[in-house]
C-alpha cells in the first residue's frame, strides 16, 4: 500500500496551478501518490495537468466528465485513493517543501485518527499564519473535546479538509467523503461528523499550506446561487448533530455556528445578485425558523448587539400570525 494520498481537485486555475503542482513536486516521495482532478475545467488547466500527469513522480489524472463542485471532486479523488493515509489540497493553493513529510511524521508518530494543522493566510502580498483553535499541540483527544464550548471558536469550525492529514480507516469507515453537489460550506457537514464520530485527533501546528484569499475564481467571491448552499449544508449539520447521543450538549454550539454564518451573509449582502440576494433573505429567515426554539433563543441571547438584532428581524419574517381570541377586538 502507498503511504499518503493526496487529493487535489482543480477547476478554472490555470494561474495558480503552476504553483499548486511545483509544491508537489517538492513534497513528493515513491510512496506519495497525487490525484489530481480536474473537474471540466474550460480554461487552460486540462492541459497543464496533461503535463503535470507526465512529470510528476506519483501524480494521477483524474478526469470528470462534467463539472460537480469541490466536493464531488474531492470525492472522485476519495474513491481512487490508495493511501495508508489521506490528504487534501485546493489547486490554487499550495504547500511548503517538505509539509506532508512533516505531518504524516507527526500522525505516524501520534498514532490518532488525524491530525489538524495550522496555515497560512495568504491575501495579496501578506502572509498570517491561522492557528488551529484547539489548546494543548501533539497531545492526542477525543475528537469532541474540539466542539464545545458554544461561546468560542473550537476546532469544529476550523473546517478546512487541507489543514491536516486523515489515516485510511477514517476513509474505510464513509467519514471522510463529502456531501455530493455541495458548492460551497461543504466542509461543514464533514468536520462536524470527523469530531462526532472519529476516536482520536491531535493539532499539530505544522503551517505548511498556503492559502489564497480573495482571488476572484474562489466561489468565496462570486455572489451567485451557490452561495447558497451554505443553507443545505448548515441543515445536514443540525440533522446530524440532533440524531447524535449527546444532541442536548452539541445542539447550542451547532445553532450558534449557523446563526453567525447566516448573520455574515445577509451583513455583507450587497455582494450578491439582487435576485439572489432576495433569495437568501427568504431562506435564511426559513432555516431560522426551522432550528430548534430554545437553542436559537439561547444563541440570538449570546451575540453581540447588531447580529443579534439583524438575527432577530430576519427571523421575524416567518413568525406565525397572531390569530385573535374569540370576542376580542378587531
Amino acid at each position: 500500500m502507498l503511504k499518503l494520498s493526496v487529493v487535489v481537485p482543480f477547476y478554472n486555475v490555470q494561474t495558480y496551478a503552476p504553483d499548486a503542482l511545483r509544491s508537489l513536486e517538492l513534497n513528493a516521495r515513491e510512496d506519495f501518490e497525487f490525484l489530481l482532478v480536474d473537474d471540466r475545467s474550460t480554461d487552460g488547466t486540462p492541459a497543464l495537468l496533461e503535463r503535470a500527469a507526465a512529470a510528476l513522480p506519483g501524480a494521477v489524472l483524474l478526469r470528470r466528465e462534467r463539472n460537480g463542485g469541490l466536493a464531488t471532486a474531492r470525492n472522485t479523488g476519495l474513491d481512487a485513493a490508495r493511501g495508508e493515509y489521506v490528504a487534501f489540497l485546493d489547486g490554487d493553493d499550495w504547500l511548503a517543501p517538505g509539509h506532508l513529510s512533516r505531518t504524516l511524521a507527526a500522525i505516524e508518530a501520534l498514532n490518532c485518527d488525524f491530525v489538524r494543522t495550522d496555515h497560512v493566510q495568504v491575501t495579496g502580498r501578506e502572509r498570517v499564519v491561522q492557528r488551529v483553535p484547539y489548546g494543548p499541540e501533539s497531545v492526542v483527544a477525543d475528537p469532541r473535546t474540539g466542539i464545545l464550548p458554544a461561546s468560542r471558536a473550537t476546532a469544529v469550525d476550523y473546517p478546512y479538509a487541507w489543514a491536516g492529514m486523515y489515516h485510511r480507516r477514517l476513509l474505510d469507515r464513509g467519514l471522510l467523503h463529502f456531501t455530493d453537489g455541495l458548492r460551497t460550506a461543504e466542509d461543514r457537514p464533514w468536520i462536524w461528523r470527523l469530531h462526532r464520530e472519529a476516536e482520536s485527533f491531535a493539532a499539530v501546528g505544522l503551517p505548511g499550506t498556503f492559502y489564497r484569499r480573495g482571488i476572484s475564481t474562489s466561489l468565496t467571491q462570486i455572489g451567485d446561487e451557490r452561495q447558497l448552499d451554505f443553507i443545505r449544508a448548515f441543515d445536514q449539520v443540525i440533522a446530524e448533530t440532533a440524531a447524535d447521543r449527546e444532541s442536548e450538549l452539541l445542539i447550542p454550539k451547532a445553532v450558534r455556528t449557523y446563526c453567525a454564518i447566516i448573520a455574515h451573509h445577509i451583513g455583507s449582502i450587497e455582494r450578491f445578485e439582487p435576485s439572489v440576494a432576495k433569495k437568501l433573505r427568504s431562506m435564511s429567515a426559513d432555516a431560522l425558523g426551522r432550528l430548534p426554539r430554545a437553542a436559537l433563543d439561547g444563541a440570538l441571547d449570546s451575540m453581540d448587539a447588531d447580529r443579534s438584532a439583524l438575527l432577530r428581524r430576519l427571523r421575524r419574517r416567518t413568525a406565525p400570525a397572531t390569530v385573535p381570541a374569540p370576542g376580542a377586538a378587531a
